[in-house]
Parts: C-alpha cells; structure tokens; sequence
C-alpha cells in the first residue's frame, strides 16, 4: 500500500507543478514580467467594529445630533421670547408716561379745585349773607315806612293849616 501512495504522490506532484506553472502567454519576456509584479505594500486588515462599539458611536452620534437641534430650537425660542419681552416693556414704558401725564393732570386740577374751594364761599357763608341782607332790608323797610308816615304827618299837618288860615301863612 505505501507503494500506490508514493506513485500517487509521485505523479500528483508533476502534475500540479504543471499546473501552477502553465500560463496564458507563451512569451518570455511576458512571463517575468508577470512572475514579480510590483504591487505595493498590503495595507494591514481593518480591526472590524464590534457591534457594542458601533453602537455606542452611533448612539453618541444620534444624541449630539439631538442635542444640538434643540439647542437650537431652544436659543430660537430665546430669542423670540426675549424680543416678546423687550416689546412688553417697551409697551410698559409709553404706558406708565400715559399714566404718569395723566396723573400730573390731576393733581393740577385737584390744586385748582383746592384754590376754588378756598376763595368760594360756603353755604353757611351764604346764608349769613342772605340773614344780613334781609336785616338790612327789613331796616331799610322800616325806615322808609318811618319816612312815609312822616311824610304823611307833615302833610296832614300842612293840610289842616291850610283850612285853618288860608291867607295867614305865607311860606318863603
């Protein structure tokens, strides 16, 4: 049996030495050349990322990429916020001058109403103005009834003088 396996090997081996050896040109020249190509150095393989590792770029990649979106939207937001206030308070301002002209308003018609007030008079004040005044018409009143029935003496007194002695009395 050893002697079928060394012929076998004895005969595979012409064989694939003539199969490694055949080639597609015949040539010389082609045939060194194609025996030492030049072909560079072989770039070490790549290290294959592991699925845990990928992941947890991924995942980190995915979160930055989240992260700076609503950063984003939250420094818009901000800023929107920030304008809508700024106009609140500038609102704010021309209202409290609103209110702050209206109030200078008031206090100088409060001061007016003070100094009216002051030099008016009052109902009491009135009213004793009205009593002297109807003193001082009831005197007047009485006096010139006192006056009348003066009067009226001296013309009666010239009247019965006239029938006593018409031609007697002589007035210069």
């Amino acid at each position: 049996m050893s002697s079928v396996l060394t012929r076998s090997v004895a005969t595979f081996r012409p064989r694939s030495a003539q199969v490694s050896q055949r080639w597609i040109s015949t040539t010389r020249a082609v045939r060194e050349e194609v025996t030492s190509p030049n072909l560079g150095t072989v770039p070490p393989p790549k290290k294959p990322v592991g699925a845990f590792r990928g992941g947890i770029v991924g995942f980190l990649f995915g979160f930055s990429l989240a992260s700076s979106y609503a950063a984003y939207h939250l420094l818009d937001e901000y800023k929107q916020a920030s304008a809508a206030l700024q106009a609140s308070v500038e609102e704010l301002q021309l209202s409290t001058a609103k209110v702050s002209a209206h109030i200078r308003r008031i206090e100088e018609v409060e001061k007016d109403l003070k100094a009216l007030r002051e030099s008016s008079s009052s109902k009491d004040d009135i009213s004793r103005v009205r009593a002297e005044m109807k003193k001082l018409y009831d005197g007047l009143h009485v006096e010139f009834l006192d006056l009348r029935s003066h009067v009226w003496g001296i013309q009666q007194d010239l009247h019965s003088l006239s029938k006593k002695d018409s031609t007697s009395v002589r007035l210069v």
